[in-house]
């Protein structure tokens, strides 16, 4: 007789940690508030380290594509901590007044080549996932444009792009949760 085991979704708490950082980052973006502690504490804890869980939880379900989302952007989250942390620490290596924007831009325009080839994983599942990486794609580049030309506008519109691209996070995280609570969708997600 064989037994089947039934793990949970781990991919409600990845999304969660995505999109709640991802929010509270860019509304610093945005221009409503300066970076604190308490974005970079989140990209830590529920940004980096619960998506890192969620993604080796993935691989446990055996989802490649789970697990390689979840983990990458886990570490981009606590990888970005760091790289800010770092300058204030008095740590070389860090974006620093001779090369202010130019470090960070290449670094976004790594991070938008992966989310843009992640995309193309999604086209094989729900319409608010394909959402979420495409629009990710575009802030990425978004903020890489902004740290090569300096231009602060380019940069709020990033902000306000990214807060779209985190709440989208949130709306699907929730709507796994709510919708295999019911057994039925509530939350539509556009699924195939």
């Amino acid at each position: 007789m064989s037994q089947s085991t039934n793990y949970a979704n781990p991919a409600p708490l990845g999304l969660m940690g995505f999109g709640m950082t991802t929010v509270l980052l860019n509304i610093h973006n945005a221009g409503f508030f300066p970076i604190s502690a308490m974005i970079l504490a989140m990209g830590l804890c529920y940004g980096g380290a619960a998506q890192v869980i969620a993604g080796i939880l993935e691989f446990k379900k055996g989802n490649t594509f789970g697990l390689t989302a979840f983990t990458s952007y886990g570490f981009f989250w606590i990888s970005l901590v760091v790289l800010l942390l770092f300058p204030e620490l008095g740590l070389e290596g860090g974006p620093t007044q001779a090369t202010p924007h130019a470090f960070m831009a290449w670094y976004l325009v790594m991070w938008g080549i992966f989310t843009g080839f992640m995309f193309i994983g999604t086209l094989r599942g729900n319409r608010v996932l394909q959402f979420i990486f495409a629009s990710l794609t575009v802030l990425f580049f978004l903020l890489a444009i902004r740290d090569f030309t300096g231009n602060e506008l380019i940069g709020r519109i990033a902000g306000f792009e990214g807060l779209i691209c985190g709440f989208s996070a949130i709306y699907l995280a929730m709507a796994e949760v709510i919708n295999e609570q019911y057994g039925r969708t509530i939350l539509p997600i556009g699924e195939k």
